[in-house]
């Protein structure tokens, strides 16, 4: 194949992908798995705490959140080895508890993360407890030291 096609054959295939992606899942969902938020592990020094945690599912979810002195979630990351729908709850979390003090951060329910994502299907809703568990973890991780 010359360059030209394959780069189109690609481009054909990478559409075809996105389109069944969008028969299982919704557009929010699709576009936070390919171009998830708050990817990646925060430098060393922005660290106030990180912690990973294996669901039943066999997806890991690990969080990094910087925590200021007041306890407000400044910045949050995350990584998983999970599907589609476990980056995006992943990222959705992230999102959703910048700026708040870990107190309310500790608050969020899964049911949340699932509307703010306009609906997991009934066979990922077990994404957004993942989430949740890490995130409740985390922080009680951070509250002991």
């Amino acid at each position: 194949m010359k360059k030209d096609s394959f780069d189109k054959f690609v481009d054909e295939l990478q559409e075809e992908i996105i389109k069944q992606e969008l028969e299982e899942f919704n557009e929010t969902i699709v576009n936070l798995f390919h171009n998830p938020k708050n990817w990646g592990k925060l430098e060393d020094s922005d660290i106030s705490v990180e912690h990973s945690y294996l669901g039943p599912c066999g997806d890991t979810m690990r969080f990094f959140l910087n925590i200021n002195r007041d306890g407000i979630i400044e910045k949050a990351n995350f990584i998983t080895d999970g599907c589609g729908a476990s980056v995006a709850t992943g990222s959705q979390t992230t999102m959703m508890i910048q700026g708040k003090t870990i107190e309310d951060a500790k608050k969020l329910t899964p049911e949340e993360i699932d509307n703010a994502l306009d609906g997991l299907p009934d066979d990922h809703k077990h994404c957004a407890e993942l989430a949740v568990r890490t995130l409740r973890q985390a922080i009680q991780k951070y509250k002991k030291h």
